[in-house]
């Protein structure tokens, strides 16, 4: 017979198992415990990485980032405050005055227009894309003294149509004044896709959202005395033929002039093209000769001055900034209203094109002469054949044209023109000309280089 079972060591082993089972699921408890503290300290640590990268705190620290956000406030299309900015920019201040959208506002051409047409009592509205064909710095400079004049510049791209649109349907301008281009002769053989973006492409664009406009605004953009190209004709008259372009961007300007045809044609849209003649002042473009001359020359680095083929001089009817402003302005005054509404057109519209020059052709080597006097310095020139890059060897503007239509009358002569660009240059790189006395042309003044404007 069997013996009976030992309760005793039974009722041990299930207190045994009992203490085994709690011990174990107290290490699983806190195994998991320690695994869940440890996915909530990541999950934390990457959303406080987060929002450090990406809401940085505002403080002196990160002024940088303060001014980034406000900037980017006011220059994305939307928003209240970006459309107050925009109103208030393009209203006029003047009883009758234009409210008028300047392109290329960060321009030369296009920041000294903007400030005349404010100074008069006109609103202006900038756009400009700010794009490195040169220095944008000397844009951002330009757009900052904008900014102080109440002028408010909008960052984009013509190319932008959702853009435009949303200008135009936040502001009905009686104007636009067209300057935005890619400028520039030489740099088409190295970037031809640029022109065509920007001087066919990019005009088109601002036609279609004028055209469909209510009311239509009228519009003067900037052509160029490029188109006359190969034309040995002179002095240069809009009667003369251009078709034959000497580099891309004459082709490109002139299709613009043919384009702006096709828009007045179809729908009415009001369009005078001025053709300006090699302008030149303070704010200039560093692409130009007489800006890039006065830097070498003042470096001590030798310059190229071109000659012919046939060993004559290189000549151009160089334009001061104020005469070009004040054709710009003449031809804006004179614009007839455009004739189209929402895309169709009533009735012909005004159609002009325009020299806007100097009429006083100058050799390049007498402008390298007049920086000299002014700088003080002898230059290295280096004399050189005009090689075959688009430049052309002569322009020379007959301007009766414009004269007769809206007054224009250019006043400035070359050495008036270069001594105000060289106050100018010296004062805003910090440079100062070796001569301390002003050397007029064979003169001594106690005067610095340059008088006021």
């Amino acid at each position: 017979m069997a013996p009976p079972p030992d309760l005793g060591k039974t009722a041990k082993l299930e207190r045994y198992n009992s203490y085994i089972r709690r011990v174990n699921s107290t290490k699983l408890l806190n195994a998991s415990s320690k695994l869940l503290f440890r996915a909530t300290l990541l999950i934390a640590l990457v959303l406080v990485l987060f929002f450090t990268l990406n809401y940085p705190p505002l403080s002196s620290d990160h002024l940088p980032h303060r001014r980034s956000f406000l900037s980017s406030a006011f220059s994305s299309a939307g928003g209240a405050a970006w459309e107050k900015q925009v109103r208030h920019s393009s209203t006029p201040r003047r009883p009758n005055g234009f409210s008028i959208l300047v392109t290329g506002a960060a321009g030369f051409v296009g920041s000294h227009c903007s400030l005349a047409l404010k100074k008069r009592g006109d609103g202006v509205l900038g756009l400009d894309n700010f794009n490195d064909y040169y220095d944008p710095s000397l844009k951002r400079a330009r757009e900052s003294l904008l900014q102080k004049h109440q002028i408010f510049i909008v960052e984009g791209d013509l190319n932008d149509g959702p853009l435009l649109t949303k200008l135009f349907d936040v502001v009905p301008f009686t104007h636009i004044l067209h300057l935005a281009a890619q400028a520039g002769v030489r740099y088409a053989m190295q970037n031809p896709q640029s022109y065509v973006a920007s001087n066919i492409a990019g005009f088109v664009s601002l036609l279609e959202v004028a055209k469909s406009a209510n009311p239509q605004p009228a519009i003067v953009w900037a052509s160029s005395s490029s188109v006359y190209g190969l034309n040995t004709e002179n002095p240069f008259s809009e009667l003369h033929p251009t078709d034959r372009p000497a580099s891309l961007y004459a082709a490109t300007k002139k299709a613009g002039e043919e384009i702006a045809h096709t828009y007045n044609h179809i729908y009415g849209l009001s369009l005078t093209g001025l053709r300006f003649f090699t302008v030149y002042g303070p704010w200039g473009r560093p692409d130009m000769a007489y800006f890039f001359f006065t830097k070498d020359i003042l470096q001590g680095k030798p310059i190229d001055v071109y000659r012919t083929h046939d060993e004559r001089d290189v000549a151009r009817d160089f334009t001061y900034i104020d005469d070009v402003v004040r054709g710009c302005l003449g031809a804006l005054d004179t614009a007839e209203k455009s004739t189209g509404s929402g895309g169709r057109k009533k009735a012909p519209a005004q159609l002009r094109v325009y020299n806007l020059g100097n009429t006083s052709p100058v050799p390049v080597g007498r402008l390298v002469a007049t920086l000299e006097a002014l700088l003080g310095t002898k230059a290295k020139q280096h004399v050189i054949t005009m090689p075959r890059n688009g430049d052309v060897p002569f322009t020379h503007a007959n301007v009766s044209l414009a004269r007769r239509d809206f007054g224009y009358k250019p006043t400035t002569d070359l050495a008036t023109g270069l001594r105000k660009f060289v106050k100018w240059y010296v004062g805003y790189y910090g440079v100062q000309p070796r001569a301390k006395k002003e050397t007029r042309l064979g003169t001594t003044s106690t005067d610095n280089p340059g008088e006021s404007d």
